[in-house]
């Protein structure tokens, strides 16, 4: 596989540039990440930071660089072609006792070090003063020692002059560098307008920088001595785009989990899931495909009269769990599902009914009741608090909920009554397949189905602003679905003003049917047969008389603009209640034989038979 040509990240090259112009700067940002660097021709490598400035500095002139920080002192970094016995005898000349090749120090003498540092002879050196975001406990309160520290520093950044070194007799200072989280942690009168100081921001590696070091780290994979020049392009391509947003340090792990696990270098896609995930199992590659073969009869028993939603959820799942057209850069969901349509239908049964064939129990799906979502601010319960706010250590209810459990289906439901701003966020999910979290953690959704819920295009508002029905049960279903989605396209984009979210689900927006007629009797006669069998399973036997039967059918199928829900719902106001009601006054007992006569006002009266 052909080696990538390595450049310099461009905070390196700007860093390089400007050290004959300026004797401070701070590095803040992506500090604690590895750098990719170039330890000789074709050679790259990862290596940390202060590592890569040590070997870049001394190439650029410097004869050492010395590094301190809160724990350990003094030390002067390794780099390439450095004397290794000249270390403690620059400690020595910066007034500092070395023992075993490092010098203890607080502020007090890092602050009389950089004095010493910045008038030093010779061949320039370079002080690195690392996790320095934890020198000031508070930079708008400073103590004495951490004022008295960083006020020489402004001093000495302009009062120093530059001095020529080198053969070309370049000018270069004595450098100090201040490694830091960000800018904000040191002293804004330190930073700003000051003219002796540079700021920059070491940003999170590119797609160049994970090229540059992906052939390099998966030398090692198993595999990879024999794969052919194809498989390892290939390995290569799927490693730089699944690490899309990590870093090199990420990347670094990810190989070796690669080569601790043995994972072949043809599945480093992989071994890249199986660091975000934290698993080493698929789930859904351990599906049962028998049962989701067989599946259609099996959700039309839950389901009733949506065949045409049946068949495309399924669809879903056969994609999902065989990967065709996944398009697995960016760790998209699994899936994404839209599901539409009046009340009662059958929506949420679907999703749970999904739930219990993927993954074998009905409650292993994570549902957000979105109407409980409808605040401004409430996507801080999904993401978590950010630094600062009540409860940002507990974190957000659906990052904790994917971290726990990556590999779910998650119900969003009702996702018209959520907050605009919350619907932002589906954006990161359904785009990346990742959200972060308020603490500043990303969260995978790349192994989840999603699923949306929504009454939308069932109502709309006519030329008043009054709430009409956009839809009747007597629609066919044909002019039903073609409202229905006209509706939902113009609410999300004239309404919310966010069509990119539809342009994210595509033509996955399934819009359920009215409970035609024919389906409400299946309806009727499954439940009223369940609430028969569950009071049979008690030893008691209960009968229907054809006349309450009847009476009690016209009763739940006169309107059916609730769905299976209003069913449910007449069958437990005239069947239920009054059935409970009779077995507990004539306590009735296992062995006891009972019917169901209609009375002349409709209500079932219980006989004993």
């Amino acid at each position: 596989m052909p080696m990538p040509s390595y450049v310099k990240p461009r905070w390196l090259r700007d860093l390089l540039r400007f050290l004959p112009l300026k004797s401070q700067f701070v590095l803040s940002g992506n500090v604690r990440d590895l750098q990719a660097c170039e330890v000789a021709p074709g050679t790259v490598t990862a290596q940390p930071l202060i590592r890569a400035l040590a070997d870049e500095l001394r190439q650029a002139g410097y004869a050492q660089l010395v590094v301190w920080d809160p724990v350990g002192g003094f030390r002067v970094a390794e780099a390439l072609g450095a004397p290794a016995t000249s270390g403690e005898e620059t400690l020595r000349r910066l007034g500092l006792m070395p023992v075993d090749g490092a010098a203890p120090g607080g502020l007090d003498v890092l602050a009389a070090t950089v004095e010493r540092l910045v008038a030093l002879d010779g061949e320039p050196i370079g002080l690195v003063v690392d996790f320095a975001s934890r020198l000031a406990v508070r930079t708008e309160s400073l103590s004495a020692a951490e004022h008295a520290l960083f006020t020489r520093a402004l001093v000495l950044a302009h009062a120093v002059a530059p001095r020529p070194a080198g053969e070309q007799r370049r000018p270069f200072f004595n450098t100090v560098l201040w490694v830091v989280d960000k800018e904000g942690d040191l002293p804004d009168w330190l930073l700003i307008d000051n003219p002796r100081l540079r700021h920059i921001p070491v940003p999170k590696p590119d797609s160049a920088a994970r090229q540059a070091l992906a052939a390099a780290l998966l030398r090692g994979v198993p595999g990879s001595q024999q794969a052919s020049s194809d498989v390892a392009a290939d390995a290569a391509r799927a490693f730089v785009e699944g690490c899309e947003g990590l870093l090199l340090a990420d990347m670094n792990a990810i190989a070796t989990l690669a080569r601790v696990e043995q994972v072949p270098i043809e599945k480093m896609a992989d071994a890249v899931r199986r660091y975000k995930v934290g698993v080493t199992e698929d789930p859904w590659l351990l599906i049962d495909r028998d049962k989701i073969r067989n599946a259609n009869a099996v959700i039309r028993r839950r389901v009733k009269g949506q065949a045409h939603a049946v068949t495309h959820m399924l669809d879903l799942i056969k994609r999902a769990m065989t990967g065709v057209g996944s398009q697995r850069k960016g760790s998209r969901p699994r899936g994404v599902a839209f599901l539409a349509g009046p009340t009662g239908v059958g929506k949420t049964e679907l999703a749970k009914t999904i739930t219990s064939l993927l993954f074998g129990e009905e409650s292993a799906y994570i549902r957000f009741d979105m109407s409980e979502f409808s605040a401004e601010h409430a996507d801080q319960r999904l993401i978590g608090a950010p630094p600062g706010y009540v409860g940002y250590d507990v974190g957000g209810e659906l990052t904790n909920a994917i971290r726990e459990r990556p590999f779910s289906v998650v119900l969003f439901d009702e996702i018209e009554k959520a907050h605009p701003r919350i619907l932002d966020k589906f954006l990161q999910i359904l785009d990346d397949g990742v959200l972060t979290s308020g603490r500043g953690d990303r969260v995978y959704f790349s192994e989840a189905l999603i699923v949306f819920t929504s009454n939308l295009g069932i109502y709309r508002e006519d030329e008043t602003g009054k709430r009409v029905a956009n839809v009747l049960p007597t629609d066919a279903f044909a002019d039903m679905q073609a409202k229905v989605l006209h509706e939902i396209q113009r609410h999300f984009k004239l309404v919310l003003n966010r069509p990119e979210i539809l342009n994210r689900i595509g033509e996955n927006i399934i819009v359920f049917d009215f409970i035609r007629d024919d389906v409400g009797e299946e309806i009727f006669e499954q439940m009223v047969r369940s609430v028969l069998d569950d009071i049979g399973m008690q030893g008691i036997a209960v009968a229907l008389s054809d006349e309450a039967k009847d009476q009690l059918r016209q009763r739940c199928l006169s309107d059916l603009s609730n769905g299976g829900r209003g069913i449910r719902n007449q069958l437990e106001t005239h069947l239920i209640n009054p059935l409970a009601r009779g077995l507990f006054d004539q306590d009735a007992k296992a062995g006891d034989a009972f019917s169901v006569e209609a009375t002349a006002s409709g209500e079932p009266q219980l006989r004993r038979r």
